[in-house]
Formats: C-alpha cells, sequence, structure tokens
C-alpha cells in the first residue's frame, strides 16, 4: 500500500488540508502530521532546545506543538513505520510564489522532504481569504498519480500555486519560474499597558515584478504554476567570478 504523508503550516484543523487528505485518500494510507496551529512564515526552523509533544486526533491523523519542519521529521522518524512514497504540504491559504519561498513553512516543510529523499509537493492557493479547495485538491491527485509514475527528480521539490478561482476558468498550466516581489513592508511600533514599546512588522499587500514565466504573472493568467525548487543555492556562475578574488583576499589574510 502506499504511503503518503501530509503536513502544513496553517495548523492541524485548516480547510486546505483536510480537503488535500480527502482527495488523496483513495491513493493508500495517509498520514497527517502538522502543527496544533497556525505556524505561517515559519521557514526552515527545527525545535531543538525545547521537547515537542505529539497528539493523536483520530487513526493517521497527529498535531504537533512543533514547526512544519519538526512534523516532517516526527513523522518520517517517528510515527510512519513505513518510508512515505511521496510528501504534500499544503494545501496553503495565501500564495507561495517568487522571493516568498524562503518564507514559508509549507514550502520548507516540502525541502525537508526532499533533504530525506522523498518526493515532495507543497501547493497552495492563491488568495488568503475565500480560498477555493475544491480545484486545488482535484489538481493534487492528479499530479499525484504522475509523480509515482515518473518521480521527481532527486532533492527537488514541486511548488505549485493554483488561481483562487472556479474550476472551469483554469486555462492552463505551466512550469515556471520564481517570480521577484517588490517589498513595501514596515515596522508599526505601539505601546503596551506598562509603557513599553512593541512591534509589528506588517505592510501592505505585495506587488510583483511583470516577468514572463515567472510564477506571479502565470497564476495572474489563471493557470497553475509549477516551479521546480533545488535545494542547491550555490551561485554556480559566481564561483567563477569570485575566483578573481581568491589571489587579493589570500594576501589578505596573510597579513593579518
Amino acid at each position: 500500500m502506499r504511503q503518503i504523508l501530509i503536513t502544513n503550516d496553517d495548523g492541524i484543523h485548516a480547510a486546505g488540508l483536510l480537503a488535500l487528505r480527502e482527495a488523496l485518500l483513495p491513493f493508500g494510507r495517509v498520514v497527517v502530521v502538522a502543527p496544533d496551529r497556525e505556524m505561517s512564515a515559519s521557514s526552515h526552523s527545527i525545535t531543538l532546545h525545547k521537547p515537542l509533544h505529539m497528539r493523536k486526533i483520530d487513526e493517521d491523523i497527529w498535531s504537533s506543538d512543533g514547526t512544519p519542519t519538526d512534523c516532517m521529521l516526527l513523522a518520517v522518524h517517528g510515527i510512519m513505520k513505513e518510508r512515505p512514497d511521496i510528501v504534500f504540504a499544503g494545501i496553503n491559504s495565501g500564495p507561495n510564489m517568487g522571493n516568498d519561498v524562503s518564507y514559508s513553512g509549507t514550502v520548507a516543510a516540502a525541502l525537508e522532504g526532499a533533504i530525506i529523499g522523498i518526493p515532495s509537493v507543497a501547493i497552495s492557493v492563491a488568495a488568503w481569504e475565500n480560498c477555493r479547495f475544491d480545484y486545488a485538491a482535484q489538481f493534487a491527485t492528479k499530479l499525484a498519480a504522475l509523480t509515482l509514475e515518473k518521480q521527481i527528480p532527486p532533492r527537488t521539490v514541486l511548488n505549485v500555486n493554483v488561481p483562487n478561482v472556479p474550476g472551469n476558468e483554469i486555462r492552463g498550466v505551466k512550469i515556471t519560474k520564481l517570480g521577484r516581489r517588490v517589498y513595501r513592508d514596515t515596522i508599526v511600533e505601539r505601546t503596551d499597558p506598562r509603557g513599553k514599546a512593541y512591534y509589528w512588522i506588517g505592510g501592505e499587500n505585495p506587488i510583483w515584478e511583470e516577468e514572463d514565466d515567472s510564477d506571479f504573472t502565470v497564476v495572474k493568467s489563471n493557470m497553475v504554476s509549477i516551479t521546480p525548487l533545488k535545494l542547491d543555492l550555490t551561485d554556480y556562475k559566481n564561483m567563477h567570478e569570485l575566483e578573481d578574488w581568491k589571489a587579493g583576499l589570500w594576501q589578505s589574510v596573510k597579513k593579518l
């Protein structure tokens, strides 16, 4: 029997998580291990300085007080006796596109799956409110079947973003690159009742640079975006350019 692992960063009771589980049940055993609360923007953090607790919600459904990455590790190395055949992270409320993938707990959980060597998919609906999960869940089943048949390249995550429109308005699927967000974040300073300052990190809704074949441009066109993400962050082009620095750096170091 196929073993499917699902997690997210929106929490164990998130509607997207439940829709994804229901859609994937026909494929085999579906195990859900997810945070007990929302952990959005937790990135790839791992809990090292306190114990983690698990709570069994139902058969093959567990919550944890850890991060999405913690949930992946607890599931693969603790709860599941058989190695998962595929990992799905999602369905996330809100897009995970462009630079924002570096903050995403959803994408980080899928990346952890790829690090372990399991084919992994992160899937999101590109809206923060009134999300339509039905089409995204159906799309996940098709992608699961294809992924299990063809296999994702090693150490690669498929990052999927689905437009928040009715299924009959989806215009197709496109393989994309990460877009570039224009950041307009601000720090809001306020004072608590004791007179101490506290801060909110906020800002206006993001805007994106219009680029052909970027995830943002494709989703804006009502197409599903699939972006393959590699774990290797090495900038190979600049490796060669930095060779010119090497001699000067070494001479400077010898004088210290």
